[in-house]
């Protein structure tokens, strides 16, 4: 075997937090251990692992760049001869330009720096604000393999850095990630990772952070792949977890690589319960690294408040989530009695606070300014804006972040109060178009072996409630009709005359994106919330407020 290298590889998949830098270097240092106490030779860490990612403007601080490295230092103390690969923030002495580097460590030092090559600069990326992208490409000896470091956007060009590393010599590619979710996401990682450790004839060993920052969440899914693209080990998405595979490689590119490794493998959730426990992470991780344990929904009786309570349960405990019924003069004895039973099968407490006090007090301070003319959408407002009231005074009394529960459709078409039911710290599902929303639904029931979310609200038609007999379709094409040519819209980018020549009907085509468009300040006041598509309102999305364009 003196042509060949073995070694064990370990890819510590942790979730650290954009920040709080020694938190994370105690994290880095735990799984270190860990790997050293299984034996490994070497253990990946993700992207940027020192400052949590993204650290968007952070890194423009001087003095944040400066104590990240200067915890870099400290971690070194404690790195013995088992290599560490640990993603920081490199800054060049002359210059003061900042790298998004990955540095490579042994026996209290730092034996070499990779800086990231190319800079993403689309969907929710914008690294080229940020760093000067690196020429070099220094390779490593580890027992006797040669191995090559790169960063997450990197791998993803089939000409990029790790097909010249390959061509330079390298057996073995560690790269190292933050590469958020989106459902399908996985499934497409994989491809590509097997194509590049196809073409370079290099073994692949992707790690991955996991956790939610912000609108973002991480997945995980850490996999090493053979030479030939097959798949050899692979962590499980959405929890922390070291990684470790024993890897057989040549010591030489002229000499054929052996398929022997041994490894875990995990496979991938299906779409459903990664959207769910992409939710679940996201939720979780918003409330908890922002320093609240409890959250308060308003629980209408509808199907999206009730995903928005499942989804925080499974997050955070019932326990710390507090329901709020709050009924008005139009509210259906129905719709009461459907949020009582949905708190009961979760587990969760309810209030029932009618706001028709409150209601009928704002109606009679209004009603001289008011004189001469028929209620309107005013009145419909003003009861989601005492409800968003009374939840926000819950909140402030009690310390619970509120979750507000729109989703994708009716935050696109603007079907939602700003200052009423768009209140809140969090907004679960604002990613998740209408039908979606009743498929997860359903999985959820599957998964918990029975009803939670009762039969009565998932068959019910949808209502706001604010007028008597009130149905969304009343306002809004069917959910069935409105969600694809939204999707179109706003995640395909497609014009309103690109989706009539599709053969949609023009005129309703038209009043779906003037609806979009016309609602663009309601959304940039929104609660960020989870993403989960390719294109979500928020950093996907960028329009501007004053826009006269109309195609």
């Amino acid at each position: 075997m003196a042509e060949f290298a073995e070694l064990r590889v370990g890819l510590a998949q942790i979730n650290p937090v954009v920040g709080s830098l020694r938190e994370n270097a105690t994290k880095i240092l735990d799984n270190y251990k860990q790997a050293v106490k299984a034996g490994c030779d070497v253990v990946a860490f993700p992207e940027l692992s020192i400052t949590g990612y993204p650290p968007e403007d952070l890194v423009l601080k001087q003095g944040f760049v400066a104590e990240n490295r200067k915890v870099l230092d400290e971690i070194l103390k404690s790195i013995g001869d088992t290599f560490a690969v640990i993603g920081f923030v490199d800054q060049d002495k002359d210059s003061d330009e900042i790298y998004n580097a990955a540095a490579i460590c042994q026996n209290q030092k730092i034996v070499g720096v990779y800086r990231k090559h190319l800079l993403p600069n689309y969907n929710v990326f914008d690294e080229q604000r940020y760093f000067t992208p690196g020429v070099h490409n220094p390779l490593f000896t580890i027992k006797g393999a040669c191995v090559g470091v790169t960063i997450c956007e990197d791998i993803w060009d089939a000409q990029g850095p790790v097909s010249v590393q390959a061509s330079l010599g390298a057996v073995l590619n560690l790269n190292i990630n933050g590469s958020p979710f989106h459902a399908g996401k996985i499934g497409a990682r994989r491809e590509m990772l097997s194509s590049r450790a196809r073409d370079s004839e290099c073994v692949v060993a992707y790690v991955n952070q996991v956790g939610g920052q912000d609108e973002l969440v991480f997945d995980g899914g850490s996999m090493i792949l053979a030479a030939d693209g097959t798949i050899v080990a692979s962590a499980a998405q959405f929890v922390e977890e070291l990684l470790i595979c024993d890897l057989v490689l040549p010591r030489s590119k002229s000499v054929a690589a052996p398929q022997q490794s041994r490894g875990q493998i995990a496979e991938p959730l299906d779409e459903d319960a990664q959207i769910f426990a992409a939710l679940v992470l996201g939720t979780r991780d918003y409330v908890q690294k922002n320093g609240f344990k409890d959250v308060v929904i308003g629980l209408s009786g509808g199907i999206d408040s009730a995903l928005a309570a499942a989804v925080a349960t499974q997050a955070l405990g019932s326990e710390h989530v507090h329901g709020v019924a709050m009924p008005s003069r139009y509210s259906s004895p129905g719709s009461l009695t459907d949020a009582k039973l949905l708190a009961s099968n979760l587990g969760v407490d309810i209030q029932t606070i009618s706001i028709e006090p409150a209601f009928s007090a704002y109606l009679e301070a209004l009603a001289p300014s008011f004189a001469g003319r028929r209620a309107d959408l005013t009145e419909e407002n003003l009861q989601s804006r005492v409800r968003g009231t009374t939840l926000m005074a819950l909140s402030n009394k009690f310390g619970w972040m509120v979750l507000t529960t729109g989703n994708k459709s009716e935050i696109a078409v603007g079907y939602f109060t700003l200052y009423g039911d768009s209140v809140g710290g969090y907004a679960v599902i604002k990613d998740l178009f209408k039908t979606k929303v009743y498929e997860i639904c359903t999985y959820f029931n599957q998964q918990s072996g029975r009803d939670l979310i009762p039969n009565s609200i998932v068959n019910k038609a949808p209502s706001a409630e604010l007028r008597p007999d009130q149905r969304d379709d009343q306002s809004l094409p069917p959910y069935e009709v409105l969600d694809p040519i939204l999707e179109m819209y706003v995640e395909d980018d497609l014009t309103a005359q690109q989706i009539i020549e599709l053969g949609y009907e023009s005129e309703l085509v038209k009043r779906i994106a003037r609806l979009v468009d016309m609602n663009e300040y309601k959304r940039r006041q929104g609660a960020p919330g989870v993403r989960i598509s390719t294109k979500a309102f928020g950093k996907d999305r960028r329009l501007p407020i004053t826009n006269k364009f109309s195609g």
